[in-house]
């Protein structure tokens, strides 16, 4: 049996998969949704990287599944536990040494993002809006439980430490992309993966939170992903 290990990005509870979890149980699998410390100021990734820990305990065959920032917690795990095969999707790609912080200065994301969105026709100086950047095609009924009821504090702990790796982990590695994503734009997402993980990532059609949006075309990726393991898939193939 595989167990499917899910990272939330920011600012996420568990809830953000609970429209994955049901979908890959029914297909037979095991599967843990991490609760990260995120509201606390005194956890950075090793913290994180230990929550999720936690949450595996001694289960095996894992697929270790990140979401957003959660890009700089799931190398950290395939690290410490056996993974069969980890799937970024519409992640942070950290370098080494990058902590979270610097991510953003480092990659060029602002220059992208207001390309991005003078390109789309939205007002590249507008206020940052969740609506806009987030949740633009998530059901509004998923929108508002959400924000009312699921969106936590982020604190600002681990994106001040390093990334303490030397290099990528030695594991199967996919990056599904989202071409509708305005928080980490396509174009931008495409060129650092090639730059950072050295392949093409595979691409869907969704905004930030595809979890939401379109759960069963994400489970069906990864579903695709795993099978693919059987037939010799490696780092970025």
């Amino acid at each position: 049996m595989t167990t499917y290990v899910l990272i939330p990005g920011a600012g996420c509870d568990p809830w953000y998969w609970h429209l994955v979890v049901p979908l890959l149980r029914e297909r037979g699998h095991d599967v843990v949704a991490a609760d990260l410390p995120c509201e606390d100021e005194s956890a950075g990734l090793a913290a994180y990287t230990e929550a999720v820990l936690d949450a595996i305990g001694d289960r095996t065959d894992l697929v270790v599944v990140a979401h957003s920032l959660g890009g700089f917690t799931a190398p950290l795990v395939c690290e410490r536990v056996p993974v069969d095969l980890m799937v970024l999707v519409a992640a942070m790609v950290p370098a080494p040494g990058e902590s979270p912080g610097e991510w953003w200065d480092n990659t060029g994301l602002s220059g992208a993002r207001r390309e991005a969105e003078a390109a789309a026709g939205r007002d590249p100086d507008a206020p940052f809006d969740p609506d806009v950047a987030f949740l633009h095609d998530v059901p509004k009924e998923l929108a508002a439980e959400l924000m009312a009821e699921h969106s936590r504090n982020q604190a600002d702990a681990p994106f001040l430490k390093p990334w303490p790796l030397r290099s990528w982990p030695q594991v199967p590695t996919r990056f599904l992309l989202c071409r509708h994503d305005r928080f980490l734009p396509a174009a931008f997402q495409r060129r650092v993966v090639r730059e950072r993980l050295g392949f093409t990532p595979d691409e869907m059609d969704s905004g930030h939170l595809p979890s939401l949006s379109r759960p069963q075309d994400l489970v069906d990726r990864l579903e695709a992903y795993r099978l693919g393991l059987g037939a010799g898939l490696t780092a970025g193939s």
